[in-house]
């Protein structure tokens, strides 16, 4: 009975395999039949459009996929043919015409057009520290009277600070006073050159000289008009000779500090104008000149201090306040093209040509300035020449793939 069934069991299996092997045969001599009667499988000898000898269809989403026929990439994309003579350095990439607006291809035309140098960078208004009075006391003695100041009193210029009692000088003029009545001139020059030693001002040489009093109280004044920076003075105070009793700053102009990054200091230059738009006074731009550009540079932000001074007659301008500083130059005649049409690499500058016949070729340039979108060329393209202003990445990847070298500077633009 065992056996019997091994047996059944064998028979029907060679049965299922034989079957397989018919239906396997069948589904072959149907494919040659259709094969046959198109024509043959289409094969990477076939003639495109362009009568170019097509040698695969791929998307140039994913130019590393190459297909034999026609279709939809693995993502999803319409493929197009790929021709026998697109892989020369003349000929370029090639795009078929009507695949050009689906991938979102579009051109620009190099042009000769104006270029300013839009340089727009923040800055902070400081002191102007050239203008700066140091009020010292000349000689020693004792500070005998303050006039409410502070630092930070914005005073006008003769601004009385401190009165400053000097014993010595009391003595000195008394001196002078008996020599004079003396009659010997000799003596009396002397004497007054003795009280100029001792730091007596010359104001007050002439009045004890015309009243014929003594006087030991002098009032420090402020020689200039500004802000107190510095004050040490107390009434009851000693101060001795040299001693540094205010620092007062002019605000009749300022320092205005615009942190300008390293790659672009190269466009500013030392006497040049520059506008500056304050946030405490909109739409009352205030203008100025580039007095210096500082030696060194901020490690930190990579950026060089430049310099702008401003007037400030009517104290307006308060330092600490923040600005934009605005420092344009005016502008030149220069072939430009769309910025959004420059491929920058790292190593070189490119922009992707467009040539007749739906061709695209990557093109070295060298650039300059950029101004509202648009980019300076200095070398590597001509005038009328067509570029890619949109898409060009695609069009650049495929030209690297298939090996095509970028049109060097110093190359044909023809």
């Amino acid at each position: 009975m065992r056996e019997n069934l091994i047996v059944r069991y064998a028979t029907r299996r060679e049965g299922l395999i034989a079957a397989a092997v018919l239906l396997i045969a069948v589904a072959g001599g149907l494919v040659g039949y259709l094969l046959a009667g198109r024509g043959g499988s289409p094969s990477p000898q076939a003639q495109g459009p362009s009568g170019g000898r097509v040698l695969y269809y791929y998307d140039p989403m994913v130019p590393q996929e190459h297909y034999d026929q026609p279709g939809l990439s693995s993502m999803g994309m319409q493929t197009i043919p790929k021709y026998a003579d697109e892989g020369g350095e003349a000929a370029g990439v090639r795009v078929d015409p009507s695949a050009i607006q689906s991938l979102g291809i579009r051109t620009a035309t190099a042009q000769v057009g104006a270029v300013g140098s839009s340089l727009d960078v923040a800055g902070t208004i400081d002191f102007n520290q050239r203008h700066v009075a140091i009020v010292q006391a000349r000689s020693a003695g004792f500070v005998q009277r303050t006039y409410n100041r502070a630092p930070g009193d914005l005073l006008r210029p003769g601004a009385p600070i401190a009165d400053l009692l000097v014993p010595e000088w009391a003595g000195a003029q008394r001196e002078f006073l008996a020599v004079r009545r003396s009659g010997y001139a000799s003596l009396a020059n002397a004497s007054e050159q003795r009280m100029r030693l001792l730091g007596m001002p010359e104001n007050l040489i002439a009045r004890v000289e015309r009243t014929g009093r003594t006087s030991d109280v002098v009032t420090m004044s402020s020689p200039i008009g500004g802000a107190v920076q510095e004050l040490d003075v107390r009434p009851g105070m000693t101060v001795s000779a040299g001693q540094t009793l205010a620092q007062v700053t002019s605000l009749g102009t300022v320092w205005l500090n615009a942190a300008v990054p390293e790659a672009r200091a190269g466009e500013v230059r030392v006497g040049q104008t520059a506008t500056a738009d304050v946030a405490a006074f909109p739409g009352t731009p205030f203008s100025g000149r580039v007095v210096a550009i500082l030696p060194t540079a901020q490690a930190e932000s990579r950026t060089i201090t430049v310099r702008v001074e401003l007037s400030n007659f009517a104290l307006r301008l308060r330092p600490g306040m923040f600005a934009t500083v605005h420092l344009g130059q005016s502008a030149r005649a220069a072939l430009v093209v769309p910025s959004e049409a420059v491929i920058r690499t790292g190593k070189r500058t490119l922009v992707m040509l467009a040539l007749p016949g739906g061709r695209f070729r990557p093109a070295e340039v060298e650039i300059g300035r950029e101004s509202n979108g648009q980019t300076e060329i200095l070398a590597g393209l001509g005038a009328g020449e067509k570029v890619v202003a949109s898409g060009q990445f695609l069009l650049d990847s495929e030209a690297s793939l298939s090996g095509i070298p970028a049109r060097p500077l110093a190359g044909d633009k023809k």
